[in-house]
C-alpha cells in the first residue's frame, strides 16, 4: 500500500497506552501488517492490556490507529537463545510475564503502510526505550523477522545474511531499520516463526542496552 500524501495541518502523532476502546482496531492493523499467520488477535491483546499495561503501546493519529507497539518482561536467560516466538510470547498471552526480571522483551511492532512518512516505528522504539528506562531494566530484546533473508537464502546462510545487513552489505527492511534504533545482532535463532516464509522461520535475536541501568 503506498503512503498517503498527508496534508500539513497541526494533527500530530501520539504515542499512548493502548486501551481496550482501541483493540478491534488494533487487531485490525496487526492483521494488515503481518496477515492472517502472524498476527495478533483481540484476544491476545486484551490478555496483553490486563497483565502489562505499560507495556502495550499505540500510535494514534487523527483518532486513527496507526502502529503498534507489543512487550512484556523477562528474565532473557531463562529462555536462552534456543527459544520460539510461541515460547516467549506465550502464543501472544503473556501469562509469562515477570514483574521481577530485567529485560523487556518486544513481541510486536507494527505500522500501517500509508502513515509511514510520519516516522511513527522510531516514536513506538523510543518509546519502549522509555518503559525500558522507567522500570530500569538492564535490555530490550527482540526477535525480529528477516524479510528480505528469502531473496538471498540460495547463495549465504542466515548467519551471512545477518552480518551482511549489520554491516550495510544488504538492506533489510526490519534488521536495518533496528539497527538505525541502536539494536546488535546477537544471534540467529532457527524456528523461531514457523508461519515467517520470507524469513525462512529465522529470527534475528537482537538486543538494546540500557546505559542507565541499575542493578541494584
Amino acid at each position: 500500500m503506498p503512503s498517503i500524501e498527508l496534508p500539513k495541518t497541526n494533527k500530530k502523532v501520539i504515542i499512548r497506552k493502548l486501551k481496550e476502546k482501541d483493540l478491534k482496531e488494533a487487531a485490525d492493523l496487526s492483521y494488515r501488517c503481518f496477515g492472517p499467520d502472524m498476527s495478533l488477535k483481540y484476544e491476545h491483546m486484551k490478555s496483553q492490556i490486563d497483565i502489562f499495561p505499560r507495556g502495550q503501546v499505540c500510535a494514534e493519529y487523527d483518532g486513527k490507529i496507526v502502529g503498534l507497539s507489543l512487550s512484556l518482561i523477562i528474565n532473557f536467560d531463562d529462555y536462552g537463545y534456543e527459544h520460539s516466538y510461541e515460547e516467549i510470547s506465550d502464543e501472544g498471552y503473556i501469562r509469562n510475564h515477570n514483574p521481577d526480571g530485567i529485560n523487556l522483551y518486544g513481541i510486536e511492532v507494527g505500522v500501517d503502510q500509508a502513515y509511514r512518512n510520519l516516522n511513527i516505528g522510531r516514536k513506538l522504539y523510543e518509546e519502549r526505550q522509555r518503559i525500558c528506562k522507567e522500570y530500569n531494566l538492564k535490555s530490550i530484546i527482540i526477535g525480529g523477522r528477516m524479510p528480505n533473508y528469502c531473496k538471498y537464502a540460495d547463495e549465504m546462510t542466515a548467519e551471512e545474511y545477518g552480518e551482511a545487513v549489520m554491516n550495510d552489505e544488504i538492506y533489510d527492511s526490519v534488521m536495518t531499520f533496528q539497527k538505525k534504533n541502536g539494536f546488535k545482532l546477537k544471534k540467529i535463532i532457527p524456528n523461531y516463526l514457523l508461519t515467517d516464509e520470507e524469513s525462512h522461520c529465522y529470527a534475528t535475536s537482537m538486543e538494546w542496552i540500557n546505559d542507565e541501568y541499575n542493578p541494584q
